[in-house]
């Protein structure tokens, strides 16, 4: 931020991290009407702006911008340009857009929003209030929970990297026969691959948040809550914990 910054609109972290403290100053300068501050703001001087204190303030500002969201047109209905199976079984209130495609035997949840020329396979079950944007694949057999989110690009059961050596410097591909497993509450950001398992499944546990392009492994399994920033890449078979925070660029190798 420079000295001329002037948002309309501020949210304001003290303590928060130590860079922070830089911030002080654009309380008293903002021309913002209202600003959400921790309880425990002290002032050297009265500011312009209504303040609104709370426990703390990133998370109701979080709060706000939600409310904010639910406020937009809600899409509703199933395209007749959708390739729709006959064997799916589609939920109350479901959003199905354009040349979308939902496979044979295919379940998708109640109020689940599936946009347009997004794809879903054979034998793939899909929770309640999900979201599926454009251009997300989810292969057969995938299993998503309830309250989930994934954005544009998103494949869900490729193929794990799998190949055993042959004489003659040739390669065997090994059948990947597992699936991927994706609990409630889990949001996956644009071109992140999750692979399914070789055998069993390749698990998200409830909660957690994968940034964009990250590449999860056959079999690998990711603890509840926990958070894996873009352009990570994680290999076959490692077990992350939960409540963990992974930045960028990070490489796990399994055993």
């Amino acid at each position: 931020m420079s000295d001329s910054y002037s948002p309309k609109y501020l949210l304001f972290r003290p303590n928060s991290f130590i860079k922070s403290l830089n911030h002080y100053s654009f309380l008293y300068s903002t021309n913002a009407s209202v600003v959400i501050v921790n309880n425990g703001l002290e002032l050297e001087k009265e500011v312009r702006p209504t303040l609104i204190r709370v426990k703390n303030a990133y998370s109701s500002f979080a709060k706000l911008l939600e409310f904010y969201n639910q406020a937009k047109q809600e899409k509703k209905g199933v395209s007749s340009l959708a390739s729709i199976a006959k064997s799916a079984k589609i939920g109350k209130d479901v959003y199905i857009g354009d040349f979308a495609f939902i496979g044979e035997n295919t379940i998708v949840g109640d109020r689940t929003k599936i946009y347009p020329q997004a794809y879903l396979a054979d034998d793939v079950r899909v929770g309640a209030n999900t979201k599926i944007f454009s251009g997300v694949n989810i292969y057969s057999d995938c299993v998503i929970g309830n309250d989930c989110t994934f954005h544009s690009g998103v494949i869900i059961g490729s193929d794990g990297f799998g190949f055993a050596p042959q004489e003659g410097s040739n390669y065997q591909k090994i059948a990947q026969i597992g699936n991927v497993i994706i609990e409630d509450n889990v949001e996956v950001g644009s071109n992140t691959t999750i692979d399914r398992a070789t055998m069993g499944s390749t698990i998200i546990r409830k909660g957690a948040k994968l940034d964009n392009l990250i590449q999860i492994a056959h079999n690998v399994e990711i603890g509840e809550n926990t958070i894996v920033i873009a352009q990570t890449g994680i290999s076959g078979s490692t077990t992350i914990g939960k409540n963990c925070g992974w930045f960028n660029h990070f490489w796990f190798a399994g055993l």
